[in-house]
């Protein structure tokens, strides 16, 4: 049967590290009729080299390691976000960005696990997710579809998971969403697919998504798009978000009573439903929306493929000679300053091998680097 889809709203960091402020977000969350609220377990250090320097965000230019630093709270905080959650009346989901962050989470016992589109890639991290035996729910923006597919199988069949089509860029242009993709992916790689949602408008994406059979429909909420926040500028707030969730669920639950009658029912509903869309929206713009169906690179993620993706980096100037560790390199982010390394693949191959030419802090690791010539 087609999904209801379950709809997630994306606090992240929109909190800056206020419990009384997390508060609002998720009762807000609750209100405006989101089963899920998500977080983000931030440690700056899994993330970035302090040497990243900044990037230019829908809110100007910002020094991201150290605002993830400043970001930083304990274990304490994310079981009172938890706690929230339940007096809330909605469930708590969360994405940790290294082995550290995913053991505190696993620490708190929650039943899922979120893997952000950079961390895709992360294999140390995913071999460590998959071994709590918990479903995974995974965005795959700036990926490839062989990067996809080798990250499902690494996962292994064993592992309940849930793939969100992405396109990472913020705020992500409408036209490049290929909605038609998500069925397609679906059939190709066998498991449930949803979108996580960059867009600006409230309506248009998600009510697509759920005519294209999401299951999983996942959004950022904020209490004000003016608000200091890394994603606010592109959020949702509060009033949009609810117009957001009633409008999937109208279309989603009609399409699941069509269902029920006969395929013929279904076909018909699907038809009416993308011609109100079409009457409010114009062909054009749900045409682009649509897309072609291809699993491609959005032109918007192109020159960021590869730098918001995982790389192997040298955490440390390393001298020529000296043995790799998880003392001096580390799976990071190379953003767009630093070059990037070796794929998080080869993480258990490169450890313990020794530098036949110096590496700097922060600069990607190569074969160059480990192999003589």
């Amino acid at each position: 049967m087609r999904p209801i889809p379950r709809i997630v709203a994306e606090i992240g960091t929109a909190h800056g590290g206020d419990i009384s402020r997390a508060r609002e977000l998720i009762h807000a969350a609750a209100e405006s009729g989101a089963d899920t609220a998500k977080f983000q377990l931030v440690l700056a250090d899994e993330i970035l080299h302090p040497h990243s320097g900044s990037v230019d965000l829908p809110g100007g230019s910002v020094a991201l390691y150290e605002r993830f630093q400043e970001l930083e709270r304990d274990e304490r905080f994310y079981a009172e976000l938890m706690n929230e959650c339940r007096t809330a009346g909605i469930s708590f989901l969360c994405s940790p960005f290294g082995i550290g962050s995913a053991r505190t989470l696993h620490n708190l016992n929650v039943a899922e696990i979120k893997i952000a589109s950079p961390e895709l890639n992360h294999f140390p991290l995913l071999k460590e997710v998959r071994g709590y035996g918990i479903p995974i729910i995974l965005s795959a923006g700036v990926s490839t579809l062989a990067d996809i597919a080798e990250t499902i199988d690494f996962l292994g069949r064993g592992t309940k998971v849930t793939l969100l089509h992405c396109i990472t860029a913020y705020p992500a242009p409408e036209e490049e969403y290929n909605l038609n993709l998500l069925p397609h992916l679906s059939a190709v790689l066998g498991v449930p697919v949803g979108l996580s949602d960059h867009s600006l408008d409230p309506i248009l994406v998600p009510s697509l998504a759920a005519l294209k059979g999401a299951a999983i429909i996942e959004k950022h909420i904020t209490l004000s798009r003016n608000d200091p926040g890394l994603d606010d500028q592109i959020a949702l707030e509060p009033d949009d978000f609810a117009r957001m969730t009633r409008e999937i669920r109208r279309i989603a639950t009609d399409l699941h009573e069509a269902e029920k009658i006969d395929p013929i029912a279904l076909r018909t509903r699907e038809l009416a439903c993308e011609q109100d869309l079409r009457n409010e929206f114009g062909d054009t713009r749900i045409d682009h929306v649509c897309g072609s169906g291809v699993k491609l690179l959005a032109l918007s993620e192109q020159r960021n493929y590869g730098f918001t993706n995982r790389s192997i980096h040298a955490l440390t100037d390393i001298p020529a000679g000296e043995q790799l560790t998880q003392e001096n390199v580390a799976v990071l982010r190379s953003e767009r300053n630093l070059s990037p390394g070796l794929h998080p693949r080869y993480w258990e191959t490169i450890l313990g091998n020794r530098t036949t030419i110096p590496i700097t802090a922060g600069q990607g690791l190569r074969w160059s680097h480990i192999l003589q010539h």
